[in-house]
């Protein structure tokens, strides 16, 4: 049941492009985001009860980590990703993003004692790196240097960004606070800081405009895409081990670019296929367990 519960939650997390495809063409952006995450809050504390039997007490330092992981991985990663997904397809956002265990790996090991990067490693990033260059410039990376990068790519590389700071911070938080709490916090913090640019750009006044598609995505994006994925994601950890879970965050882009084939129409060339088959082999590679791990 784990593993069904695991191969859904990569389905899940790859609907999130659908769904936020869809929100981006009527909804603007910081609106979306609250939107979204006063759904995933609302969602959350229950589930931190019954995981944890209590939201966890913070103290001042906890404070401010949990206050930065709110930030970077609520306030910001979904401004970009709704943002960025206003001009750019799902299916390419996808890709970019699921480089985001490469990226981690790299400035973890930068970063943090105990975490070591070995030569299969830097080949792995290579390659992830590789694909996602190879998908932003729709196959010709020279363009690049150019100044042919589009703001949509762009933004989305914002979204990576944003998460690999989320997950270096949690990285710390976590040492003291119990996982659903801390994603429950993050939801809180980033919500209430992403209401006043939401007030500020108009939402009050348009809730009452949003098609049944806009709130379906937001549904979808809060209670899917947020909440019960982390739920399914962290029940793998625990039972199977973070290793063995990870490995189907490499669905996640797949289910992507398939449901927006026949969901949303996007064309899949071949800049497309080949930069995402880079981006999983640098991602297996930089997540294969070391040969000594037991």
């Amino acid at each position: 049941m784990i593993y069904l519960k695991l191969f859904l939650t990569a389905v899940f997390w790859g609907g999130t492009f659908i769904a936020g495809r869809i929100l981006a063409q009527e909804v603007q952006p910081w609106s979306g985001s609250f939107l979204r995450f006063l759904v995933a809050s609302v969602c959350m504390i229950p589930l931190v009860w019954h995981f944890e039997g209590r939201l966890q007490p913070l103290r001042k330092r906890q404070l401010l980590l949990v206050f930065l992981s709110g930030m970077t991985g609520v306030f910001l990663y979904n401004v970009f990703f709704l943002t960025g997904l206003q001009t750019m397809m799902a299916s390419r956002a996808s890709v970019i993003v699921a480089s985001n265990p490469v990226f981690i790996s790299l400035f973890a090991a930068l970063l943090f004692r105990g975490e070591r990067l070995t030569l299969v490693k830097i080949i792995g990033i290579a390659l992830s790196v590789s694909g996602a260059v190879y998908v932003i410039s729709r196959g010709n990376p020279a363009d690049i240097l150019q100044g042919g990068l589009g703001r949509g790519e762009m933004l989305i590389f914002g979204c990576v960004l944003s998460w690999v700071s989320y997950s270096l911070i949690g990285k710390v938080v976590m040492k003291d606070v119990l996982p659903v709490s801390a994603a429950t916090y993050a939801c809180l913090f980033g919500a209430a800081a992403l209401l006043p640019p939401a007030l500020f750009e108009g939402m009050a006044g348009s809730l009452g405009n949003y098609s049944m598609p806009a709130w379906l995505s937001i549904a979808y994006l809060g209670f899917f895409g947020t909440c019960l994925g982390f739920v399914w994601y962290y029940e793998g950890i625990r039972q199977i081990g973070p290793s063995k879970s990870a490995v189907f965050i490499n669905f996640v882009p797949i289910s992507a670019v398939i449901m927006a084939f026949f969901l949303l129409g996007e064309t899949i060339d071949a800049s497309l296929l080949i930069g995402a088959a880079l981006v999983l082999s640098g991602i297996y590679l930089t997540n294969r367990p070391s040969k000594s791990a037991s």
